[in-house]
């Protein structure tokens, strides 16, 4: 393994073919640099120079080294560059898991923001529910998940980044939705509803079922879907009515209307969780970018649905 100061040293007199404004170049005296140039000689095992008083030129050995040692001292530096750029998380991966529900809400924002300040790292997403991003960080699958709050888990770490009430989709030829700008929840009772799994999200899926039941009725479930874009498409084709986060708002689709409600909704939480013991400094800096960006697109949302 060749030493690289002494690379460095063997390059500035081959370029120079003068000790002494190599020297001058490297901020040292000549003996030292002398020294060391032999030094590297006798590690190599052959002669680099061919030296007189007033004259130093490069064996075929040396020319050679010249080359390769220009390379190798780039590459050294280009390695420097790149530690000090993943310290700084400037560099790395990052595996983010997500709802289909933040596609249209605060996902797209972040990621921009993270992007422009950090084009660097490579982002790995997946659409995930809330169920299948808390195994995956737990198992190491993922670096960080947008899922729905509450995180109930003693090994993971959460930010709140938005509330939102719900909204009703429902097909457009439904005379409610020709009726009134807002939709009382108890005008829903006849309707068939489409709503998630519990077994996929539990909180979302009891939180709309008691919604319901405040309201006087249990919600005639008669489709199931684990995606957003799959529960708008349902409402379009005419098989139900959904509550959906208002961020859906913004998923257009032929056939679907969206009204507020006239009840007073219950909040859908969304959060950012991660592992409590991730050291990621892109982790880290995603987290810093997601909360300066939740403040913003939470005073957003008040606005668009009131």
């Amino acid at each position: 393994m060749i030493d690289l100061r002494r690379l460095r040293y063997f390059v500035a007199v081959a370029e120079t073919l003068h000790f002494g404004r190599a020297a001058t170049r490297l901020h040292i005296s000549q003996p030292p640099l002398s020294r060391q140039i032999q030094q590297l000689e006798q590690e190599i095992g052959t002669l680099l120079l061919r030296r007189s008083k007033r004259h130093v030129e490069l064996t075929d050995a040396g020319a050679y080294l010249l080359v390769d040692g220009r390379r190798m001292l780039a590459d050294a530096e280009q390695v420097g560059e790149r530690t000090r750029r993943a310290a700084q998380g400037a560099i790395g991966q990052l595996t983010l898991g997500f709802i289909s529900a933040v596609d249209y809400s605060i996902l797209p924002g972040v990621l921009r923001a993270y992007r422009e300040a950090y084009p660097g790292v490579t982002l790995d997403l997946r659409e995930l529910t809330s169920d299948i991003q808390l195994r995956d960080l737990r198992a190491l699958r993922i670096d960080a998940g947008m899922l729905l709050a509450p995180v109930d888990d003693a090994s993971l770490l959460s930010l709140p980044l938005l509330r939102e009430p719900l909204v009703v989709a429902m097909p457009a030829s439904d005379p409610l939705a020709r009726r009134s700008r807002r939709v009382s929840l108890k005008a829903l009772a006849t309707r068939s509803f489409i709503l998630f799994p519990r077994s996929n999200a539990p909180g979302l899926h009891d939180m709309i079922v008691d919604f319901c039941r405040a309201a006087g009725f249990a919600p005639r479930v008669t489709q199931e879907a684990i995606q957003m874009q799959t529960i708008i498409s349902l409402v379009s084709a005419g098989l139900g009515v959904a509550l959906v986060p208002a961020s859906l708002m913004d998923l257009k689709r032929s056939g679907v209307v969206y009204r507020p409600l006239r009840e007073q909704s219950p909040q859908i939480a969304i959060a950012l969780a991660w592992r409590r013991d991730n050291r990621s400094v892109c982790v880290a800096n995603f987290v810093t970018t997601a909360r300066r960006h939740a403040r913003g697109a939470q005073a957003t949302r008040r606005r668009r649905v009131s």
